[in-house]
């Protein structure tokens, strides 16, 4: 078994491991899928050399395989080296559970053995079937193992873009060396480079223009992948919903819930979210995944992000919920779910519980998210309804919010709240968050705590169209001191609404004025940003509804919204075609000729006769394969003289080297290849027009026929 076709099948294979990129980033795979390639291509040479070895050498290049991969992925596992009983273990669950775990994990996921183990093992097992199905059946059906190990990474998840482009080129240049390496014992040296001198152009053109299009054409959503329907699964727990609990941790505001340090500007702590509200209960989402290696902040958010991160100790909580931020990223020094539209996390660890939050923060300018439209698309999807509404309701709503559903709108109903109700107190704090107890805080006591003022606003919100949903969680303290660690307790528990915005995210407000009251001024993020906008929000009379959008007269959405081609692209693809022509047919052409002068004996005549005929082809002079010298000289005698005489004096040397039975002279080579360089210089008096489409002539290069 040859060295190349083997290699070959082999990166195939890790080319297809390296297609989980999406998955797990491109750089965590690169050494558990290359290193055990190379063991296996070493074992399956060395048993090929002995016919003893043979019919164990799949047996010998798995066993060899599995030993790279614990090496490479499960060190921690072995002895000195050496697999244990763990190990095995370990295996076995990769084998069987991996691929699992990581349908149910944000992506990129953790490079954990747990979870990335499948893949060294499925880029193994593809190219261990693919040897010996080489061996059996031939090249085309040794790739099958490695593109069913692709196919399965576009469904866990489609590449895209240049990566996209640069994988489907790696697999495709593994596959036609294979091709090319199997068929060399049939092809002559002379018409397996003719071959590739033409296929280069062709090549180095279709990479060019992969690599442009996966650059500049915008990457497409997948429509289906595993992992879709693939989540966590949570344990059962009877916990109270914070929101229910809210009253009784006001009643008892001095137990500590949790320390922070290093969240400058953060004004509140989002514990929970609750997204479905039936009229009876709010409910939070269950779509839970573990974390991975980091969460990015989401496509729907267009403004600028800052990364900011915080230490959060000592959490004392109820429930298996942790505070967070409405965009986590990651999570230190532990391993949490996180609900990825709503950014709750869950974690079933016995407290107290440290770690290290980092999250994103869009900058928004106050001016511009004043006014932005709200987003009921990407972000609010997904938001649950209001139940059945109870009389009045609906009528309140329209005066809260006179105009269409925008931002301002949202602003307008927090401002109706603030200013026509107030904030409750004392030992007797209301409680209840269903429409009965909602209807009695809006249309006759119009007192609550934060829990009526926010889920009231929720409901009222969805009424008019402003997409938002109900948080539970802790403001941060007012007597907090700025750049020192602080500790949240039971009296700072809170409950606000969000709403969605266009190209910036879920926007905190504060209709019951509690946070206001504790931080007259937020620091930072969207919380500072809605505090500039609210100031400049116009009286109520003064509300008017924005001017609605010119419909466009086409019928659909337009693709290319938003994104301008280049224009170099078209000027830059003709001219890098232009130079691969200029250049490669006479390098090409130049390199052919060395060759044939380098051949030994009467192999060297026989090159100068086929570089005439050659050249004679490029400058159009008919030439078939059944022509002799003397035809050739007499084609070109009435027009060429001086390339006729060359003719003439080749045709002796080509006439004594073929036909005389006698060795040729070692000078015939060097006679028969001055007579081409006479034939060259009698064609070139033929004009610099002629000479410059003579060396830019590729049909020369294809064999005669």
């Amino acid at each position: 078994m040859r060295a190349l076709p083997v290699g070959c099948v082999l990166l195939a294979a890790a080319v297809a491991g390296l297609l989980f990129a999406p998955v797990f980033g491109g750089w965590p795979l690169v050494v558990p899928l290359v290193v055990p390639a190379v063991v296996v291509f070493a074992v399956a040479m060395l048993g090929s050399r002995r016919e003893v070895l043979l019919p164990w050498r799949p047996v010998l290049t798995s066993l060899a395989g599995l030993l790279a991969v614990v090496e490479t992925v499960l060190p921690s596992t072995t002895v000195a080296g050496l697999p244990t009983g763990t190990t095995i273990r370990a295996l076995a669950d990769g084998a069987t559970d991996s691929w699992r775990l990581v349908l149910q994990s944000t992506w990129p996921a953790q490079p954990d053995p747990a979870l990335m183990l499948f893949v060294p093992l499925l880029a193994l097992v593809a190219g261990v079937l693919g040897i010996e199905l080489l061996h059996r059946w031939g090249p085309l059906v040794a790739l099958a193992p490695g593109f069913a190990v692709v196919m399965l990474s576009q469904l866990y998840g489609a590449s895209t873009g240049l990566g996209a482009s640069i994988g489907a080129l790696a697999y495709a240049a593994a596959a036609g060396a294979l091709l090319a390496a199997t068929r060399a014992e049939r092809a002559d040296d002379e018409r397996r480079a003719s071959t590739l001198l033409l296929a280069a152009p062709t090549v180095l053109l279709a990479v060019i223009a992969a690599l442009a299009g996966g650059t500049l054409l915008p990457p497409a959503e997948a429509r289906y992948t595993l992992r879709d329907d693939q989540f966590a699964p949570l344990a059962e727990s009877r916990v109270t919903s914070p929101l229910d609990g809210l009253a009784d941790r006001l009643a008892d505001p001095a137990p500590p819930v949790f320390t922070v340090d290093g969240a400058t500007g953060v004004d509140r702590w989002p514990v929970v979210v609750l997204h479905e509200f039936d009229g009876v209960r709010w409910t939070p989402g269950g779509r839970y995944r573990r974390l991975g290696t980091e969460l990015p902040p989401g496509k729907e958010i267009t403004v600028a992000v800052e990364r900011r991160t915080a230490e959060i100790g000592d959490v004392r909580l109820d429930g298996p919920w942790l505070p967070s931020q409405a965009l986590p990223a990651s999570v230190d020094g532990l391993e949490p779910l996180v609900e990825e539209r709503q950014g709750s996390l869950f974690t079933s660890a016995p407290g107290p519980v440290g770690y290290t939050l980092s999250w994103w923060e869009p900058q928004a300018d106050p001016n511009a998210l004043s006014e932005a439209a709200v987003d009921s698309t990407q972000l609010a999807g997904e938001l649950g309804g209001v139940g059945q509404v109870p009389p009045g309701i609906a009528e309140l709503a329209d005066r809260a919010v006179p105009t269409r559903p925008t931002f301002n709108a949202a602003l307008a109903l927090e401002k109706f709240l603030r200013e026509q109700y107030r904030l409750a107190d004392g030992p007797d704090l209301p409680t209840g968050n269903s429409w009965p107890q909602l209807k009695k805080f809006l249309l006759d006591t119009k007192r609550g705590t934060s829990e009526q003022f926010a889920a009231a606003y929720v409901a009222l919100a969805r009424i008019k169209g402003i997409p938002a949903r109900l948080v539970v969680g802790f403001r941060a303290p007012a007597d907090r001191v700025p750049g020192l660690p602080y500790t949240v307790r039971n009296g700072n528990a809170l409950a606000w609404p969000e709403v969605a915005v266009h190209g910036v995210g879920w926007v905190p407000l504060d209709p019951s004025g509690t946070t206001a009251m504790a931080a007259p001024a937020p620091g930072s993020g969207l919380a500072a940003a809605a505090a500039g906008a609210r100031a400049g929000l116009p009286p109520p009379e003064q509300l008017r509804d924005p001017p609605l959008p010119e419909v466009s007269a086409a019928t659909g959405p337009d693709f290319w919204a938003g994104w301008a081609f280049p224009g170099e692209i078209l000027l830059a693809v003709p001219v890098l075609a232009a130079l691969l022509w200029g250049f490669g047919v006479p390098l090409a052409t130049a390199a052919r000729a060395r060759r044939r002068r380098r051949r030994p004996g009467a192999g060297a005549v026989i090159g100068a006769w086929e570089e005439v005929r050659d050249r004679l082809r490029a400058y159009r002079v008919p030439v078939s394969a059944g022509m002799t010298v003397r035809d050739l000289t007499a084609a070109v005698a009435a027009t060429d003289g001086a390339a006729a005489d060359g003719l003439r004096s080749l045709g002796e040397t080509v006439e004594f080297a073929l036909w005389s039975g006698a060795d040729p002279d070692p000078d015939a080579g060097q006679r028969a290849w001055l007579a081409v360089g006479a034939v060259r210089r009698g064609l070139a008096r033929r004009g610099a027009r002629a000479r410059l489409r003579a060396a830019l002539n590729p049909k020369p290069l294809r064999r005669l026929r």
